[in-house]
């Protein structure tokens, strides 16, 4: 069981909201550069959210205030804790390595708020930190004790082969890993991510994470990568990972996937390479003929950038009239063929999904970049659909520095 609270720790982390709303980017920012001076430290992370634009510490900085808002009624970041848990469990974070970050953390408060940062303040957000990291812990242990446990499961990590290597469209590329000891693989949970080790040569070890896009299996997973401006791993996938390339891999994490049964209509609505997860949960729920309707909207700039459309249409002509398919292209080029390659002009408005999904009498799971998220969530509120019927995943930096 968790270590409990004391209601001084309570008080004095409350306290210091109005220090964290001010100063929480310039403390997170600092614990990651301590953190960053062990290169063993380092190289638990993902450092393609630490680059030139700093959104990992930004996350982070929300999270350490959201903590600190809720810190007497920490059930309303359960489902924080939850992504938190999973993402560490992709990257392999074990119970030793959260000292680290207590040591990285504590010495950033004190360095930038200076004499503010007393004893006292101190050792309350010490105890703030280890009481959620016990949390954060022992949800990770049962985490990796289910992958151990489940059929063709393993912790840490696996060798996998690519075995094929697909162009989708000008900017992503699939890619269809088996398991180099031809075992069986643990079957995904539909929307769930594979995070990868990967030894680039003239580089430190890289980890990056991208999610399944195929519908759970025995003995493969598929991820469809799109090929990132200045992006190092996704470059090197696109151009030099070829088949027999073997990917270091850690067992599929992630608590965005897809609800067992359908208790309503489900629209499932993506942008751009955030068709990835939820394809997979198309590919799950379509061949299990759902009693609810299935709407996949998905929108794309235009046919040159559209991938796994093909499937997507094949996937809803199977399923008997279950499922409908609605692809948007913003711009479409001169050999895109409206009703064949798509079929509506232009973005997701709150005008189309008022008119055409079933709003309040459904549940919504949205992926793709963040403005692309926030239009189209907000165009979902402001219609009347509840917060808890509405879930979302964007590609980008979580709260992955635990216990935030």
């Amino acid at each position: 069981m968790p270590r409990q609270l004391s209601e001084n720790a309570i008080g004095v982390v409350k306290a210091t909201v109005p220090a964290i709303e001010t100063y929480g980017l310039a403390i997170t920012q600092r614990m990651y550069e301590r953190m960053f001076e062990d290169p063993d430290i380092r190289g638990l992370f993902n450092q393609s959210h630490h680059g030139d634009t700093g959104s990992q510490p930004k996350a982070l900085a929300a999270a350490v205030l959201a903590y600190a808002k809720n810190i007497d009624n920490l059930a309303a970041l359960t489902g924080a804790v939850e992504r938190i848990a999973q993402r560490h469990v992709g990257l392999n974070i074990l119970p030793e390595h959260y000292p680290f970050v207590a040591d990285a953390l504590l010495g950033a408060i004190k360095d930038v708020l200076g004499a503010a940062a007393t004893p006292e303040v101190l050792a309350a957000w010490g105890e703030a930190y280890w009481f959620l990291a016990d949390i954060l812990i022992g949800r990770e242990a049962t985490i990796y004790g289910e992958h151990a446990a489940a059929p063709g499961g393993w912790t840490g990590w696996r060798d996998f082969v690519i075995a094929e290597k697909r162009r989708e469209s000008d900017v992503i590329t699939s890619f269809v890993l088996r398991p180099a000891d031809g075992r069986p693989i643990l079957r995904h949970k539909p929307g769930q991510h594979l995070t990868f080790w990967l030894d680039i040569p003239g580089h430190a070890a890289l980890k990056r994470n991208y999610s399944i896009s195929s519908a759970p299996s025995d003995d493969h997973y598929r991820i469809s990568v799109k090929r990132e401006p200045q992006g190092l791993v996704s470059g090197w996938l696109h151009d030099q990972a070829a088949v027999g390339t073997i990917l270091k891999t850690a067992a599929p994490a992630g608590e965005f996937v897809a609800p067992d049964t359908l208790e309503r209509p489900l629209v499932l609505v993506s942008g751009g390479v955030g068709v990835t997860p939820l394809l997979s949960m198309l590919g799950a729920l379509a061949s299990a003929k759902p009693r609810h309707p299935l709407h996949f909207v998905h929108a794309a700039i235009s046919g040159a950038t559209h991938a796994l459309g093909a499937e997507a249409r094949a996937l809803a002509e199977a399923s008997g009239g279950s499922v409908r398919v609605t692809t948007f292209y913003e711009t479409p080029g001169a050999n895109d063929v409206r009703g064949e390659a798509y079929d509506e002009e232009g973005r997701v408005t709150a005008a189309w999904l008022a008119a055409n999904t079933p709003l309040a009498g459904a549940d919504y799971y949205l992926c793709g970049p963040r403005p692309f998220l926030r239009a189209v969530a907000g165009s979902l509120r402001q219609h009347g659909v509840p917060t808890e019927q509405i879930r979302y995943e964007f590609f980008g930096p979580t709260d992955e520095a635990l216990a935030a």
